[in-house]
This record gives C-alpha cells, sequence and structure tokens, in this order.
C-alpha cells in the first residue's frame, strides 16, 4: 500500500498512525509485537492487514480504495445495515417499507444474481476514533445523516472495541439505538482468511455448526434446514457458499495446514455463519453473522433492539502455530 508509518509520542509499543491510498489507518501491536492488526476509519472501519511474526493473514484484494468505493473484497470488512444479499431492492422491517435505489455508488450489486450485496457502500461510513492505546481501540459511527437513513431510517450509534493479543485479533461490535423507534440488528463480518506459507489443498476446515440453510438458486435461504454432514473436511478444490445456524457453543470455524492455522471462534451475539471459499481462491471467509441472508425481509431470525438496551457481538480470530 506505499504505508509510511508516524509513530504517536509517548506510546508504548506505540499505536502507529499511517497513511496509504488516501486513507489514514491505525495500527495495532500486541505487547510483544509478534501481532499488528491496521485499521481504515474512513473506510467503514476495515481491518485491512492482519499479522503475526509477519505473516500476513487477510487477503488483500484490489486494496483499501476499491472496497472504499465499490464494497471490492478484502480484509476484514463490516457488513452494514444487512451481511450479504436481501432478495430484491426493497425491505420490510418494523413496520416501514424502504425501496432501495439502483445505484452502485450507495448500494454494492452482486454480479452473479444482481441483488444487493454486503449492506451500504463502505465509503459512505466514517468513523470516528474514540480512543486508541498500543493494543486496542474503540470506535464510533453514527447513523443519523439523510443519506444513510434514506438507506436504514433507524437512527443508531455503533460502537467497534477492537484488542490484538499474541496470536489474536478480538472485536467487539455494539448497536444503540438513538432515536424513539427499535432498529433491526442484521450486520456481519466477513474476514478474508488466509493459512500462510500452505497451499489451498491441505487446509484442513472445520465447522462450528450443526446444521445447514438451505438457499435458493440467488443465495436466499428458504427457510428449510438441513444436517451438516461432514464438519471436518480438507478443501482441495472444494467451494463453499454456504450458511449455517445450531452453531457450537462456542462456535469455532477452523482453518488449517501442517503448521500453521487460523479459527474463527464466535464469542457471543452471532448465532448464524456463512462460510465462503470460492474454488481457486487462496482465502476462506468465516462470517459471524448477527441474523441470516434476507432477514429484513424474511424476519427470520431477525432481532430488534429497543431504545436504551443494547446489542453486542463478540468474535476471536486467532493463530495456532
Amino acid at each position: 500500500m506505499g504505508i509510511t508509518a508516524v509513530g504517536i509520542r509517548g506510546a508504548r509499543s506505540a499505536t502507529a498512525v499511517t497513511s496509504g491510498e488516501g486513507f489514514d489507518s491505525v495500527t495495532l501491536r500486541s505487547g510483544d509485537g509478534r501481532t499488528e492488526a491496521e485499521f481504515v476509519p474512513a473506510a467503514n472501519m476495515l481491518c485491512c492487514s492482519l499479522r503475526h511474526d509477519g505473516a500476513e493473514l487477510l487477503h488483500r484484494g484490489s486494496g483499501v480504495a476499491a472496497y472504499a468505493q465499490r464494497g471490492m473484497t478484502m480484509g476484514i470488512p463490516l457488513l452494514h445495515p444487512w451481511a450479504n444479499r436481501l432478495a430484491s431492492f426493497e425491505y420490510a422491517v418494523a413496520g416501514k417499507r424502504v425501496a432501495l435505489p439502483h445505484d452502485e455508488r450507495l448500494i454494492p450489486v452482486d454480479g452473479a444474481t444482481g441483488l444487493p450485496i454486503h449492506g451500504v457502500v463502505p465509503g459512505l461510513m466514517r468513523w470516528h476514533v474514540q480512543q486508541s492505546q498500543p493494543g486496542s481501540l474503540t470506535a464510533t459511527l453514527d447513523w443519523t445523516s439523510h443519506e444513510l437513513l434514506e438507506l436504514f431510517p433507524f437512527p443508531h450509534e455503533l460502537s467497534i472495541e477492537a484488542s490484538v493479543e499474541s496470536g489474536g485479533l478480538e472485536l467487539a461490535t455494539t448497536l444503540r439505538p438513538t432515536g424513539e423507534e427499535s432498529v433491526p440488528v442484521s450486520f456481519g463480518f466477513h474476514p478474508y482468511l488466509r493459512v500462510p506459507n500452505s497451499p489451498r489443498e491441505e487446509w484442513r476446515v472445520t465447522l462450528g455448526a450443526f446444521r445447514r440453510l438451505v438457499l435458493d438458486q440467488n443465495m436466499i435461504p428458504t427457510g428449510e434446514r438441513e444436517p451438516v454432514a461432514r464438519r471436518s473436511v480438507y478443501l482441495d478444490d472444494l467451494s463453499f457458499d454456504d450458511a449455517f445456524d445450531a452453531l457450537a457453543v462456542p462456535a469455532e470455524f477452523t482453518a488449517g495446514g501442517d503448521k500453521y492455522g487460523v479459527s474463527v471462534e464466535f464469542l457471543d451475539g452471532f448465532p448464524y455463519a456463512q462460510v465462503y471459499a470460492p474454488a481457486g481462491k487462496d482465502f476462506i471467509c468465516f462470517e459471524p453473522m448477527t441474523a441470516p441472508t434476507n432477514a429484513l425481509n424474511s424476519g427470520d431470525g431477525l432481532s430488534l433492539v429497543s431504545p436504551g438496551e443494547l446489542h453486542r457481538a463478540t468474535f476471536r480470530i486467532s493463530v495456532s502455530v
């Protein structure tokens, strides 16, 4: 990314403020210096890099600018206010019907189905870092602008608390209504993970779920479920784009080679998962989700947070060597 680090005066194992592709970013480091996570507040608080002992654990895709402007895949993006697809360019929830614009400057579109995907365009969501320390930060997003409320008419605040320790990154997300109406909760994350120094055919994948959601031709849940036949497989030339519920407690999804492994542990507030691993690509996504795909239309598994209440959801990415 052509980034130049600028240290913060007086910080132990200092949190670094860096700049590249026209975006400032903040890098967190574990106390032993072995693990680093880099975040971009102006690009929807994207975690664009996660490194352990210098090895990159994330798929970097087309870069930060392409992510911010068009929602292109990379890093660990937040999907908000809905995760994955909607069944159409409208939804009806909590007594409101919303017609979404066919405008890719505002809403990313799935190239395969033509449906809205992954919430609003990341560059519309500008986060403010409230505090940062060597190994942690807290940032907030106010969903109160006219532009955002036209797409999701529920005023609220999101906060993300990120913390890094040796071999691990933990992200806690809290949704708080700021108006007089309850807010639907349908966000998720999409960590594009790599197993360093290990070819895809050697990755053994373990699923922390017991039940699969049946999907239609547009990858929208039909409402039917089926048992997971095999919870541990070698990825090899398999392709995943599958949704799950009935998760283990806590649910842990792993991919590992002979010497290195990565895992995503759903600690709290994420009762659904999506696993995405297209054939021929050197990444796999274990996606924590607060609700299944298209929940703003189906209502299936959808929670509403009332004013004065919170929804908090936490997951952790860990490395095993």
